[in-house]
Formats: structure tokens, C-alpha cells, sequence
């Protein structure tokens, strides 16, 4: 296992890694929530002179006044199109995006080259709402209570069994990322097999092993478990009965058609809140500061050798990392998962818009190589340390 962390601007420092070389790309980019005076200036006044693009000229420090969240990086297409030539065909790429602006997100991966391929939702009861007090009861915005994720795929070359044999991606991997029936928490998966990726030669129909001992499909829905979160599902029975061609037809068809006879499923016969069909990521008290406060060598982690780049790498020496102050903190347990579902065995994440490196402690903890990069120095310290406590 390799880790690779990189001090820079990810629009210089991508164009210094080599076309097709990271099997995924798992990252929380800036979700520019600058206000609208900010991105389109008061009314009547001058147009702004500045180096950055279009309507976002204007933009200043964004969420909770972090300058990092300012600009336009994630809604530009040559972010992407950077990214895109960076992964193997057929490589997944997983971005959040801020609900207001995610459609800027989206478009922006889209046009860059990206095959957009689903929107998971990530549930969580932790948000706090940004409102001004206008009186009398009223105010300016929601509690935020969910943040939606990209989900694209660089095209593939040739059928997806193809690319898979080839290169090792453009599958999710299906069985290690099933939902346990009994508390919503992931089970150890099954061992991996050709069935596993290929669907035991059926062609391009990826299904995993039918079995349901190995757990539920995974969602494009995941929670935290939160109590706020768990008291919006309601009871719900699991499978009440046996299915499969031998049990006859479906007796209804969904709003998306009829995809023809069902594989053989027993019946689970369980019942509880309607949350135990999702993956649950918690986040754990300790998970934000893992690792920190402690000394440790500037480079405890397999870092690449080579000559140094302007705006790359830090210098040696001895650092304490200092407390995570990082706002938009992931859980690992959540990372891991993202990190698990689009990446091949031993294969490379990649995150150009590091943080804190919640996304490199998920890709360790699944045994994944990690490329990330971060233009603060401050986050570097702390993505270290927080990696190097995973490692252990």
C-alpha cells in the first residue's frame, strides 16, 4: 500500500500525474455557497476584474468564510477534464456537492468528459441552519439535512466485461458493499469472485451473487444513524415471501417497466424501520481528531520520490499536527464505503481536493493506494497525521 500527499493547487499539481494511473476518484470538493450579491455583484455596479470566470467573478470567501470555498474550481470543466485523464477507462468518480450548487457540480463533470451514472444521497441529522432572523418568525434558509454525491464514470473502451479485464474498473463492487439485514451496517463481504464482478457470465447484467445471506443491494441512499435521520423512516416489513421464476410472475410492475422474470430470493420475514434497507455510516466521537496532538515525522506515509515540483511537496522536519479545524469533516466509516464501492482490489483513490484526509483514511483502512492533494499546508499536517493513526 502506497500514500502519496501532495501540497498544491490540484489545477497544477494533477497535470504532474500520468494518464490512466488512479482506478477511482473519491472527493468533497468546495461547494462555493457564496451568496448572490457576491457571485453577480449589486445591481448597477461596475463588472468585476478579476482572474476568475464568469459570474463568478464576484466571489469572495464562501462557506462559514472559508476563502477556499470561494472561486468557481469545482464548477469548471478542466477541473474534471484533469481528473478524467488521470483515471483509467471505466473509472468512478465520486463528488459531493452543496444542494444549491450542485447542479453547477454536475454539469460541470458532465462536460468535462464524465458519464454521469446515479446521484447518492447522504443523509445526516449534524447540519445547522445559515439563516438570517428576518422577525416575526421568519428566516432565509432549511436546516440542511442531506448532501447529494456524483456518481460518474469515465466512458468505458468497449463492452464493460472488456474494460473490466483490461483494466480492473468500471464496476461497482456490488457483494462488498451489501446492506446487512439485521442493523443497517455492512457485513464483511464474500469472498470476490469472477461472479462477483462479471455476473457469472451473463453478458453486461452485472448482477453479484443472488444470495441474500450476504445482505441487501447497496442504495443510493446512505444515513448516519442519527436520531433525526432514523425517526424519518417508518416500519417496514423485509420480504415476506419466496420469489424467483418458479414462484411465478411479479403480480405488479414498477414506474420503471418490467425487467422480466425475478432471480430466486427466500424470504427474509423481518420488520423494523424502513432505515435498516440503507448502509449506515457513523461517525465516531474520535474520528475527527484521530492522530492529532501527537509528533510524528514529516514523512511517516510512502510518499513518491523524485525531483520537487513548485507548490508539491512540503519540506522535512518534525511536525505536531494541530486540532482539526476543518468544517466539512467526513466520517471515515462513510469515506470507506464510498471508497470500497468504486474501487478494484488494490487498486489507487485519488482525491484532488483532500481536506483533512477523510477520504485517505477510508482508502487505507480498505487497503487502497491514495493519491491526495490539498493547497493548505495547515490540512496537509492534519490529513497526515489523521492517515498515519488509520495505518496503525
Amino acid at each position: 500500500m502506497s500514500v502519496e500527499i501532495l501540497n498544491g493547487d490540484c489545477t497544477f499539481v494533477l497535470g504532474l500525474l500520468p494518464d490512466d494511473s488512479a482506478d477511482s476518484c473519491v472527493t468533497d470538493p468546495p461547494y462555493h455557497l457564496t451568496s448572490v450579491v457576491e457571485r453577480f455583484g449589486k445591481p448597477g455596479s461596475a463588472p468585476a476584474q478579476s482572474k476568475q470566470s464568469g459570474v463568478y467573478a464576484r466571489s469572495s470567501a464562501g462557506f462559514m468564510g472559508q476563502q477556499w470555498d470561494g472561486g468557481d474550481i469545482a464548477f469548471r470543466p478542466e477541473t474534471w477534464a484533469e481528473v478524467l485523464r488521470v483515471l483509467k477507462p471505466g473509472g468512478y468518480l465520486l463528488a459531493f456537492g452543496g444542494t444549491r450548487t450542485y447542479h453547477r457540480l454536475a454539469c460541470a463533470i458532465e462536460d468535462a468528459g464524465f458519464e454521469t451514472r446515479d446521484m447518492i444521497g447522504w443523509i445526516c441529522g449534524s447540519g445547522f441552519p445559515k439563516s438570517k432572523n428576518i422577525g416575526d418568525g421568519r428566516g432565509t434558509a432549511l436546516k440542511p439535512a442531506h448532501e447529494p454525491i456524483v456518481m460518474a464514470r469515465k466512458p468505458l473502451v468497449g463492452t464493460v466485461a472488456a474494460n473490466v479485464e483490461r483494466y480492473g474498473t468500471g464496476a461497482l463492487n456490488i457483494d462488498a458493499c451489501r446492506v446487512g439485514a439485521d442493523d443497517g451496517a455492512n457485513r464483511a463481504p464474500p469472498p470476490r469472485t469472477a461472479n462477483t464482478i462479471l455476473g457469472g457470465g451473463k453478458g453486461t447484467n452485472l448482477t453479484a451473487s443472488p444470495h441474500n445471506d450476504v445482505g441487501r443491494w447497496p442504495a443510493n441512499l446512505i444515513h448516519d444513524g442519527s436520531d433525526e435521520v432514523l425517526a424519518c423512516f417508518p416500519e417496514s416489513k423485509g420480504q415476506q415471501r419466496s420469489v424467483g421464476p418458479e414462484h411465478g410472475p411479479k403480480p405488479s410492475v414498477n414506474t420503471y417497466g418490467d425487467f422480466g422474470p425475478r432471480e430466486t430470493f427466500a424470504p427474509r420475514g423481518d420488520s423494523g424501520s424502513a432505515a435498516r434497507f440503507f448502509y449506515c455510516a457513523k461517525a465516531s466521537r474520535s474520528d475527527r481528531n484521530d492522530g492529532l496532538g501527537e509528533d510524528f515525522d514529516e514523512k511517516p506515509l510512502n510518499w513518491s520520490s523524485g525531483e520537487q515540483s513548485p507548490g508539491t511537496f512540503q519540506s522535512a522536519g518534525t511536525k505536531k499536527a494541530a486540532k482539526n479545524n476543518h468544517p466539512t469533516v467526513k466520517p471515515t466509516n462513510l469515506m470507506r464505503y464510498l471508497c470500497r464501492l468504486v474501487t478494484p482490489p488494490g487498486g489507487t483513490v485519488l482525491d484532488p481536493f483532500m481536506g483533512s484526509g477523510s477520504t485517505g483514511r477510508g482508502a487505507v483502512l480498505e487497503g487502497f493506494n491514495f493519491i491526495g492533494i490539498e493547497q493548505s499546508a495547515e490540512y496537509v499536517e492534519i490529513a497526515k497525521a489523521r492517515i498515519k493513526a488509520a495505518q496503525k
